[in-house]
């Protein structure tokens, strides 16, 4: 999925300002910059160009560090989980679900990816961090998807043979790992999406012809 890039001039603004809101502890100034920014170039030049790197900036040495970085995580989740909501309305889940790895504790990558499918008009299931494996299974034959993107942040939760044995289980569900937790290949029938753009791309591709709605799995135990 190709993006319109923002000119370094509007990052370098954006960077300016979105660090000082968070240096402010003012997770209300921060949630309206990604708002208006937002709307402004799209979330995922948003998420690339200004988000990741300044959560990476924040290397939390310092306890001063620690609530810069929770005032601007809290700030970025509020406005991307308002970004393109309609109340009173939701959006279909669209044979997608989302969730964090098992005891891993971060999900702002959910809410990136989920509000850029907003953008697209396609809806998703989020199911948010620290899902275990089993309920991971148990959503699967609950919902139905097409595709499953979990979310690793750290290398303690990338299990990569655990993501893959989870997809050889399920041979229909298109399994993706996201995050940069994943530091072992994710080998076939698992792909690592790198950038919000391509999960963008691999959630709204979906399974041609087919509806996930009746799509059937075979008997899986949990794990």
């Amino acid at each position: 999925m190709l993006i319109e890039p923002m000119p370094a001039e509007a990052v370098e603004i954006a960077h300016k300002q979105v660090s000082l809101a968070a240096e402010d502890l003012d997770g209300n100034a921060v949630a309206t910059l990604v708002l208006e920014l937002a709307e402004a170039w799209g979330v995922p030049a948003l998420w690339e160009q200004v988000c990741r790197p300044l959560l990476a900036g924040l290397s939390g040495r310092t306890a001063a560090e620690v609530v810069v970085e929770h005032a601007l995580c809290e700030g970025v989740r509020v406005g991307l989980d308002v970004h393109r909501r309609e109340p009173g309305r939701s959006l279909p889940t669209g044979g997608v679900l989302l969730a964090g790895a098992e005891k891993e504790a971060h999900s702002l990558g959910l809410q990136a990816l989920a509000a850029a499918l907003r953008e697209q008009g396609r809806g998703c299931l989020n199911l948010g961090p620290a899902l275990p494996w089993s309920a991971l299974t148990s959503a699967v034959y609950r919902a139905r998807p097409h595709t499953v993107v979990l979310w690793s942040q750290t290398p303690v939760t990338g299990r990569a043979y655990r993501l893959v044995r989870f997809a050889r289980d399920f041979a229909r569900l298109r399994v993706y790992g996201a995050g940069p937790g994943w530091i072992e290949p994710l080998t076939a029938p698992v792909a690592h999406l790198d950038s919000l753009p391509r999960a963008v791309a691999a959630c709204l591709a979906g399974v041609p012809g087919r509806d996930a709605h009746h799509i059937r799995y075979g008997s899986v135990p949990y794990r």
